[in-house]
């Protein structure tokens, strides 16, 4: 899969095949590339945006 993906192979990598989950991505901050009418958006930042969002959910301790 090359660095730069469309928007429906951005979808496929991330698992969900919503552009409407998409737009709530880029919405709260996923960067878009924009050259032109071309939109991209790099392997790179999605799994940085990924890990800046991470959070670890567990058993509450009693």
């Amino acid at each position: 899969m090359p660095e730069y993906l469309s928007y429906k192979d951005a979808m496929k990598y991330m698992g969900f095949s919503a552009s409407k989950t998409l737009n709530k991505y880029i919405d709260a901050g996923l960067p878009v590339i924009v050259v032109g009418k071309s939109k991209r958006i790099s392997k790179t930042a999605i799994d940085a945006f990924m890990k800046e969002h991470e959070v670890i959910v567990g058993k509450e301790s009693d």
